[in-house]
């Protein structure tokens, strides 16, 4: 698609309509198959990261609780796919204060959501946990506990979204293992946007290890988890566009 007015000077590095239509408060759920298709653009190109988290922090800030809701459940989406380069431009003060101004009072935060705030600092919160080395998430957590915003730590994000494997491993194999656990909790839900975000999720491992270790990985998923994964097809779903 064509990526919207200003970035056309260049090639544009994402395409904005499918970050709208991810963040787009009129759809009835969530379309985890645009968030994916989203993550894969900003990984995919050097200037992914820094045009997202500026678009993202236009929609957190949204006066709509559904929009800004959405665009944070797509952050937690980038945080978890889109590696080291998109935390360090997330640990920076410049997308840090777009966040801050959502809670402070001085900014926005007399007339956000309890829901967007809190979802804020749930956020903040698992990030110090997850990356240390980006210390200004830390200062800017703290200077929130200073000022009284946050009164006391919520609980980490863990039942929303796994948090990504610290490196890289050695073996792509390695990686996995955390993938697998998500895997086996989406797998076990009744939930069909949690049956699709599976989908995806296999659809992808299959795509990372190429298609000739596909058996493989599916081996050695079933004996990691002691789960056996259905292919794609086998869980009744339209295959992904």
């Amino acid at each position: 698609g064509q990526g919207g007015g200003r970035a056309m000077a260049g090639r544009a590095p994402l395409d904005l309509l499918l970050l709208h239509k991810a963040t787009d408060p009129s759809n009835p759920e969530t379309d985890w198959e645009c968030i994916q298709e989203l993550c894969d653009q900003i990984s995919a190109d050097a200037e992914g990261p820094a045009v997202a988290l500026r678009l993202l922090e236009h929609k957190i800030q949204s006066p709509q609780e559904a929009e800004a809701l959405r665009a944070l459940t797509v952050l937690e989406m980038c945080v978890n796919n889109c590696g080291e380069n998109f935390h360090s431009e997330m640990g920076k003060f410049r997308f840090l204060n777009g966040l801050i101004k959502v809670l402070s009072p001085k900014y926005l935060g007399e007339w956000s959501a309890e829901s967007v705030k809190s979802r804020i600092i749930q956020n903040l919160f698992s990030w110090t946990v997850w990356f240390p080395q980006e210390v200004k998430i830390r200062d800017a957590y703290q200077m929130l506990k200073k000022r009284g915003i946050v009164r006391q730590d919520p609980k980490l994000l863990e039942d929303r979204i796994v948090p990504p494997p610290p490196r890289p491993a050695g073996s792509i194999f390695d990686a996995e293992d955390e993938k697998s656990q998500m895997l086996a909790r989406l797998l076990k839900s009744k939930n069909t946007a949690d049956l699709q975000a599976a989908n995806r999720l296999i659809k992808g491992l299959i795509k990372e290890v190429g298609v000739s270790l596909g058996g493989r990985l599916a081996q050695r998923h079933r004996r990691s988890s002691g789960v056996s994964f259905p292919l794609p097809h086998t869980l009744g779903l339209a295959p992904a566009k």
